[in-house]
């Protein structure tokens, strides 16, 4: 129980203990004005710490019996006001780029630390949880991983070598303050004939490369939890390939612990049905999963760049798009909470409104609202529509 809410019990109790008449006493009309005009003035304090409580509770708070809830974050937003925020309302932080391959390893013989470290060291001051992001991933692969000096590309040999003291560098370095690492992120294929996304690192090494990868972060900190993570999860054929692929690493005794379904998801899709399907699904690996990026785009979703169209102008936060948002948090968050029992953590990919990703993807220059926060710091509609619930 918070202090807010400890002050409220402990109001509500002493207003009873007032409220019940003492013996058998007759009061006259003057002694019940009286006493009717402390049980208004404690029920105007207990109103006041309610709304004291509410003000100072954060998103974590109402969530504390359910599953931690976290938040991607760069080391610039940890300089702002955003800090605060942080802290009032996510227990988990997530490095959005700065532990991604290429930012934290530009050159092969070069780490990058900085921002990563920034990051880490929040987390500790602020006693916050730490899920590191992502160890293999071959849309952030700097391109020196995959060829020699000479521009020849490496044998599978020098790949899975590059790969394993990379992974042991970034896993050793944190292994005091991340407790989950995103270990493989996004090798399965969109399209619905392809089981394997065909990266350079498939092309070199076939599928060795994902079970190797874990296996080397394991060995870099035995006690961290190792995620396999994807998107589009919801869409029928590739959650099949997903749950697929989780079985198979899991049966041939890689060290997974868990499955990160990203949830970047908009105010059209999913639907509870589908939700749900997706969910038991994924609740036979018998593996933890958490939500690991989760944002709802207030457009039509879609997986891949574009350029503008004359209809992208249209960007305003409606009080339509508005409504439609709430709604359809409220709807997912009630799914969240029935699967308490393997769900272990729900992240939101950034801060707030005042910068996302989706700014700039599928088309560049696109203001989204798919937070919870607006531009200025402050609870969207949605936010009270996750946090008032009864179940």
């Amino acid at each position: 129980m918070t202090r807010s809410w400890q002050i409220v019990t402990d109001s509500i109790r002493f207003i009873s203990v007032i409220c019940v008449p003492i013996g058998s006493y007759n009061y006259d009309k003057s002694i019940k004005q009286i006493r009717m005009k402390k049980i208004i003035f404690l029920a105007a304090i207990l109103l006041s710490t309610l709304i004291r409580a509410q003000t100072e509770n954060g998103l974590k708070d109402y969530y504390n019996e359910y599953f931690t809830i976290g938040v991607a974050v760069s080391p610039r937003a940890l300089k702002t006001d955003e800090a605060g925020l942080i802290m009032q309302h996510f227990g988990s932080m997530t490095a959005e780029n700065a532990m991604k391959m290429g930012p934290i390893h530009p050159e092969e013989n070069r780490h990058d630390w900085a921002g990563a470290d920034s990051i880490a060291a929040f987390a500790r001051r602020n006693n916050l949880k730490l899920r590191g992001h992502t160890l293999c991933w071959h849309n952030q692969a700097p391109r020196w991983f995959f060829i020699h000096a000479n521009g020849d590309t490496v044998t599978k040999e020098v790949l899975l070598q590059r790969l394993k003291e990379h992974i042991t560098a970034v896993v050793t370095r944190y292994k005091d303050v991340i407790y989950a690492w995103d270990v493989v992120n996004e090798v399965i294929s969109d399209r619905p004939d392809e089981f394997y996304r065909n990266s350079p690192f498939y092309r070199i090494c076939g599928d060795e490369f994902i079970a190797k990868a874990f296996e080397y972060a394991h060995a870099a900190d035995p006690k961290a939890l190792l995620f396999y993570n994807d998107y589009n999860e919801i869409n029928p054929v590739k959650r099949e390939k997903i749950y697929t692929l989780v079985k198979n690493l899991k049966d041939a005794g890689v060290p997974i612990h868990g499955l990160g379904l990203q949830g970047h998801w908009s105010i059209f899709e999913p639907t509870e049905q589908v939700l749900t399907e997706t969910f038991e699904k994924f609740k036979l690996l018998g593996v933890q999963l958490q939500i690991t990026e989760l944002d709802l785009s207030v457009y039509p979703k879609e997986h891949s760049r574009r350029e503008r169209k004359p209809e992208d102008a249209d960007t305003a936060y409606t009080p339509e798009r508005e409504t439609k948002q709430a709604e359809m948090y409220e709807m997912i968050f009630r799914v969240f909470r029935k699967y308490k029992d393997v769900l272990t953590g729900v992240t939101f990919w950034n801060i707030s409104d005042r910068h996302s990703w989706l700014d700039n993807f599928p088309v560049p220059g696109r203001k989204d609202h798919p937070l919870l926060f607006d531009r200025n710091l402050k609870p969207k509609k949605a936010y009270w529509n996750i946090v008032t619930f009864t179940d």
